[in-house]
């Protein structure tokens, strides 16, 4: 089995997990259990109010199943953001994981969803349907690396607050949505389990554009590899813009701290510090050159929302950093000290916070601009 193998079918489970999203909006009996929260005495819908979670879920198994199928060798090492049980209406235990035949799953999720079998059928068959064949021109790839050696960090809905709010802003070219659907993303990151490095990662944007004929959405993906000498991505390394003069473009979480928005302003021009919502889509509009520099202060990320990114920009030649052992650092700038790793959980912490980027961190394209952001923070975090 190559790394192409493995590459090609993260693709495609994440355009069928891409699916699973859009179905989700689009089919009405599913639709109505993604935005109705439970009100009330209304014990029986004690569950729906988590269908959110239950679609995160479902998108996890799913790529769980399909990729411990093809590699078993990597089964106990694909971790991601959910549990898979689930307590329905009548009380009961139900562990979701994806079934042999698409009429297993959708028995097993009617009994999650509380009897609403035209729910789970709609939602099983997205589970079960595989997507059309994915240009993605990895043929050839070779990477001296077996599955055995690595792991996988799934986040199924990243910016989930934005998928179920729903709001369909129109994508200016050049320019990053705030917020809305577009930051709606299913990460899928590779890392060495010896070293935590990343070393390949893709990224779907479900909800990339909508099909002018009526068609409903259409999604777009992003992958890269990043291994030794081998360093190779879907997209090409965008244009520096800050050659052009204008400064370092930087984008940050809305709620970030206001010292930190005021030490970048000595960096950028107030409109080149922008903001929008979701980890993993502020870190792909760094990839994609949108913005230059992504700083988070806060450890309010996670291992799965920065893996797969991570992996795309180290094979642009950037990277994440932990931004509070940056600012230690001696050397001001990356090295392998400051570099974010995935293969080991902070012991000290409980439940998720185990996986937590608890540092902070600055994601980037340039050493250089790296090196600026750094300088500017320094003494004062």
């Amino acid at each position: 089995m190559c790394m192409a193998d493995l590459l090609r079918l993260l693709l495609r489970v994440a355009e069928k997990a891409a699916n699973v999203a859009r179905v989700c909006r689009q089919e009405a009996p599913l639709f109505q259990l993604l935005v109705q929260e439970k009100t009330g005495d209304d014990k029986n819908k004690k569950f729906v109010q988590d269908f959110k979670t239950l679609a995160d879920v479902v998108i996890q198994e799913m790529i769980r199943h399909d990729v411990g199928a093809q590699f078993p060798e990597m089964a106990g090492f694909i971790h991601g953001e959910e549990s898979n049980k689930f307590e329905n209406g009548l009380g009961e235990s139900v562990t979701v994981t994806v079934c042999g035949t698409e009429e297993e799953t959708a028995a097993l999720l009617a009994t999650v969803l509380d009897g609403d079998h035209t729910a789970a059928s709609l939602l099983a068959r997205a589970i079960h349907q595989n997507p059309a064949n994915i240009d993605s021109s990895t043929d050839g790839l070779t990477v001296p690396l077996s599955p055995s050696e690595l792991g996988i960090w799934i986040d199924p809905i990243d910016a989930t607050s934005q998928y179920i709010e729903g709001r369909e802003e129109v994508l200016e070219k050049g320019h990053l949505s705030p917020s809305g659907l577009h930051c709606a993303l299913v990460l899928i990151g590779v890392y060495l389990r010896s070293t935590g490095e990343p070393v390949m990662g893709v990224i779907n944007q479900p909800f990339n554009y909508k099909d002018p004929s009526g068609g409903g959405w259409r999604g777009k993906h992003f992958w890269g590899v990043s291994c030794g000498d081998i360093n190779v991505c879907s997209l090409s390394r965008p244009k520096g813009n800050s050659e052009n003069g204008r400064g370092l473009s930087v984008v940050l979480s809305s709620s970030e701290k206001q010292v930190v928005k005021e030490s970048l302003t000595s960096l950028c021009s107030p409109e080149q510090l922008v903001y929008a919502s979701g980890a993993g889509y502020k870190i792909l509009c760094v990839i994609q050159g949108l913005a230059d520099v992504y700083v988070l202060s806060e450890g309010s990320t996670f291992k799965w929302d920065s893996c797969a990114p991570h992996a795309l920009l180290r094979a642009l030649g950037g990277g994440v950093v932990d931004l509070t052992k940056s600012l230690q650092s001696s050397s001001g700038s990356q090295d392998h000290q400051t570099e974010l790793t995935y293969h080991q959980p902070y012991a000290e912490c409980k439940g998720a916070d185990r996986w937590a980027n608890h540092g902070g961190l600055v994601a980037y394209r340039d050493c250089s601009q790296l090196r600026s952001i750094v300088a500017a923070l320094k003494g004062k975090l």
